[in-house]
């Protein structure tokens, strides 16, 4: 009977598993079809205010309503954000990445629109930032919404947020391979048999929709057919080199100045600052309106020229060094433009600066080197390429890079350069930086979620929760005889002896009084502060997991005091740390 009943409790438990993993796959498949609509709502909503906005308008550099639009759709913005979602909607990676690590995976359920609406606002009046992070959050907001709604356990809703943004970056560029990468790179989701299904199913699902609802047609329709040469394999090198610095300079300048833009508390004031700077730099460097993308199609077509279409500058034809100096002035500047558009109030990513400025940078290495250096390199793969660099460097995220450049352009021919490139930029950024740009401030606060399983797990950790407040305190003028009767009912073997004022003096545990506890004799004249013991450390409410773990591991003690501020708050325990992890430890197992 016993074993009838084992195995029937076993299949069970089978077949709940069984219907958990087909569950997953199919909402991966909802979340893949969702994430698809979503962006290509965005991208439609995008392209469209911008159409209306610049329609019959005289396209040259003193048309000033382009210096107004970035202002008014960062405004829009603000209102949209202050007045209806009145929450945060920046940042979109980053706070996915924080909500994995500290929020069990938990996004707000407007975030599966608000971003959409948002970042219309900003982009399709000409803020200089990218879509891509914006429906990145979308995506993974869907997926996380829809998990929690069909009540999925945390493993299972984190992979459904991968599925969201596997979905959303394979449904902007067509590149299904590119999504799935981007997921595993970016959002640090472990590479396991359990999680790479649901991910193919959701991103090869967005890219079928989107050939689907836009065609053949995407944001670079370019196909790279030339044989490789391998006689240009040092000047990609070189590409590299520049491209990890550039990404270094970029990711640096971008944490300073929207820092500097959130240290002006006036958010009106912070809006016209921001749109000032803005509306300048487009006013001297036209191609920072909007995205960029088609700045970077006119290179890939060799259109050169139409880059300084509308600026205050000469054609590139009259003057060579004026051409050198607007793409420096491209590449340095980008960042400004960028961080200023996110920095003021409005909604947008740096997926798109990145690839734009890594274009612009791939274009601006070529052209010197064959002024200067008299070789003969293909411009359109040096853009290529240079995007592919940029994006591994800034993102730290080489293979996104590769197989993103690769199956956007067509371009597996590229794939040798695409490689060189990707990996010398990642290595020489990270030699600099260890994190990305969207890692390393919650790197900082050890709120980052990595591959390292016992890492990951420390970081979901909430500590403070297991503080242990219920033990009697004493104080120290208290006698023995006091201790006695709280002993009596107490179910703890551990007082802490605390003064008037919560300052924690030391600890009388039963084992410290177990041989005089009953010498009735010694009750009035032993005090506690006679036979305390000083514990051989304290946690303080800042401290990490991590060094909570590593002074429980040099004191060997198996209880320590917690203190805020120095005063006394309760003890925490080595075998409820333990017992936490390994209730985590099982959440995080895929397998």
């Amino acid at each position: 009977m016993f074993r009838n009943h084992s195995f029937r409790k076993f299949f069970h438990s089978s077949l709940v598993e069984v219907d958990q993993v087909k569950l997953v796959y199919f909402l991966s498949l909802v979340v893949g079809l969702l994430s698809a609509l979503a962006a290509a709502l965005l991208k439609n909503a995008i392209h469209l205010t911008h159409k209306i906005l610049t329609q019959g308008i005289n396209g040259s550099a003193g048309n000033y309503l382009y210096l107004l639009y970035p202002l008014i759709g960062m405004f829009l913005t603000l209102l949209f954000v202050k007045y209806i979602v009145k929450d945060k909607i920046g940042h979109g990676i980053s706070r996915i990445l924080f909500a994995i690590s500290k929020r069990k995976s938990f996004l707000k359920a407007h975030n599966t629109w608000t971003s959409i609406v948002a970042s219309t606002l900003t982009i399709g009046f000409g803020g200089s930032v990218g879509a891509e992070a914006p429906i990145v959050l979308t995506g993974s907001s869907i997926g996380s919404t829809l998990g929690r709604l069909f009540k999925l356990n945390y493993k299972n809703i984190t992979l459904l947020i991968g599925c969201g943004a596997a979905g959303a970056v394979s449904g902007i560029f067509k590149a299904p391979i590119a999504g799935i990468v981007f997921t595993l790179e970016i959002l640090m989701l472990d590479l396991t048999i359990s999680s790479i299904v649901p991910l193919l199913i959701s991103s090869v699902t967005a890219a079928t929709v989107a050939y689907f609802l836009m065609g053949d047609t995407v944001l670079f329709t370019f196909n790279v057919v030339e044989a490789f040469n391998i006689s240009n394999i040092p000047w990609y090198i070189l590409l590299g080199i520049v491209s990890g610095m550039i990404s270094l300079y970029f990711s640096k300048m971008t944490l300073f100045l929207e820092g500097s833009y959130e240290k002006i508390k006036n958010i009106y004031l912070r809006l016209i600052l921001g749109g000032i700077v803005l509306g300048g730099l487009i006013y001297l460097f036209p191609p920072f309106f909007g995205e960029g993308y088609d700045t970077i199609m006119s290179l890939l077509l060799g259109n050169s020229d139409m880059v300084l279409n509308n600026s205050v500058f000469p054609s590139f034809s009259d003057n060579y060094m004026v051409m050198i100096l607007f793409m420096l002035g491209l590449v340095l500047l980008k960042v400004v433009a960028s961080s200023s558009t996110n920095g003021a109030g409005g909604v947008g990513g740096i997926f798109a600066p990145t690839l734009f400025l890594g274009g612009i940078n791939g274009f601006f290495v070529a052209s010197l080197l064959k002024r200067f250096v008299s070789v003969d390199l293909p411009d359109n793969r040096f853009v290529l390429v240079g995007m592919a660099g940029m994006m591994a460097g800034v993102m730290h995220a080489p293979l996104t890079a590769i197989f993103l450049i690769a199956e956007i352009t067509g371009g597996y021919n590229l794939l040798i350069p695409l490689i060189i490139t990707s990996t010398v930029a990642y290595i020489t950024t990270r030699s600099f930086e260890k994190h990305s740009i969207y890692h390393v401030q919650l790197a900082e606060r050890g709120e980052l979620i990595t591959h390292d399983k016992d890492k990951a797990v420390m970081t979901r950790m909430n500590w403070k929760k297991e503080i242990e407040t219920d033990l009697n305190k004493v104080k120290p003028t208290s006698t023995l005889g006091d201790l006695v009767s709280i002993i009596a009912k107490s179910k703890r073997n551990l007082f802490p002896v605390v003064d008037e004022y919560n300052i924690l003096e030391g600890v009388v545990s039963l084992d410290d009084v177990r041989e005089i506890m009953f010498q009735q004799e010694l009750y009035e004249t032993t005090i506690m502060r006679d036979v305390m013991t000083i514990p051989p450390s304290y946690i303080d409410m800042k401290e990490s997991i991590e060094t909570v773990m590593e002074t429980f591991r040099k004191t060997g003690a198996w209880n320590l005091p917690v203190l805020n501020n120095g005063y006394y708050v309760g003890f925490i325990s080595k075998s409820r740390i333990f017992s936490t992890y390994r209730e985590l430890l099982i959440e995080f197992s895929d397998e």
